[in-house]
């Protein structure tokens, strides 16, 4: 049977791997049966886990390889190691016997290999990383979430086109509207470079999306706009905050109604809603980063995340490549 995407998948990467990768590729493939899996890793290990998952032979091939990248090597001294499954798993991509690379590994690792393997697409400077990040309304699309500490405008241009193209890929159905992450709301706000960057794309037309200004940091989860683009300085250091808030609101609810007798029936009563607070603020629900401006996605999974959350790591491989997300961004890019 002809599948319609295939992901190559560094089987090795992040905590408790082998076993949540492949577990999240069994979960992924209750709901979509029509992706084929090339697994890279050490065949011991992956062999033991596609048993204990029952995994059918058609959905997967798995490709021995002798070394793994580890979470504290540098990434110049991972990038040095040829036969780990991240650098194969990249290659297979580069080769072109995958369509998208998928890792829960060492991320500067990841993406220095990446660029080694891979092209840039023509007419962007640097690459960003994106994610998902939930509003009131739906989802948002932030990037640079790292892989710059320091931008121009014209990063600032791709990053929306970038961001909008993958705001498209996986809401097709939605309008896309970007906004720039800035300390005010007003034109005379903020260093040169947001300045310049605000006056160019507030003086072009663009097919992809509608650009609306400025945001604050207190009005990214309005709702408002859903694809916000700044630094990757300012966009990491917002995404840690927003992950540390989230959790704490979290821990401190499930201690607040676990206290008393009252508390525990109103958690009962309330245990529908209290599911859906939950949901909204799990971050196994957004798991998958992408790495863009490369001529193919590559997908960082987080490291600690457990089989769900890589399997959502997984629905967000598919959606880029049967969105047509590379060929979004070059068609807009060029314009």
């Amino acid at each position: 049977m002809l599948k319609s995407v295939i992901v190559a998948v560094d089987a090795m990467g992040g905590d408790n791997s082998p076993g949540k990768v492949i577990a999240g590729i069994s979960e992924y493939l209750k709901k979509n049966n029509n992706v084929f899996f090339r697994i890279f890793g050490i065949r011991s290990k992956i062999e033991n886990e596609l048993k204990k998952n029952s995994i059918n032979q058609d959905n997967f091939e798995l490709i021995h390889c002798d070394d793994v990248v580890n979470n504290n090597d540098s990434p110049l001294s991972a990038a040095k190691k040829k036969n780990t499954s991240m650098w194969q798993a990249i290659n297979d991509v580069k080769q072109k016997k995958s369509n998208v690379v998928v890792s829960a590994g060492n991320t500067g690792a990841l993406f220095v290999i990446s660029k080694l393997n891979m092209s840039m697409i023509e007419n962007i400077s640097k690459p960003a990383l994106a994610a998902q990040w939930p509003n009131k309304i739906d989802m948002n699309i932030v990037l640079d979430l790292g892989a710059n500490v320091e931008c121009d405008e014209k990063n600032f241009e791709d990053f929306a086109i970038m961001g909008s193209a993958l705001h498209k890929a996986l809401y097709p159905n939605d309008e896309s509207k970007v906004a720039l992450l800035n300390i005010g709301s007003e034109e005379i706000k903020g260093h040169e470079t947001i300045k310049k960057a605000y006056q160019s794309m507030e003086n072009k037309k663009n097919d992809l999306y509608d650009f609306c200004g400025y945001i604050e940091g207190n009005h990214i989860m309005d709702g408002d706009v859903n694809v916000i683009v700044t630094d990757g300085f300012t966009g990491n250091v917002a995404l840690k905050t927003a992950e540390g808030t989230a959790n704490f609101i979290s821990t401190e609810l499930k201690k607040a109604l676990s206290q008393g007798l009252i508390a525990k029936l109103s958690s009962i009563l309330n245990i529908s809603n209290l599911k859906k607070f939950k949901n909204r603020l799990d971050p196994r629900m957004y798991n998958g980063a992408i790495l863009l401006g490369l001529e193919t996605p590559v997908i960082k999974s987080h490291g600690s995340t457990d089989y769900i959350g890589f399997a959502n790591s997984l629905d967000v491989c598919v959606k880029t490549v049967e969105n047509k997300l590379i060929e979004k961004i070059k068609k807009n890019i060029n314009k």
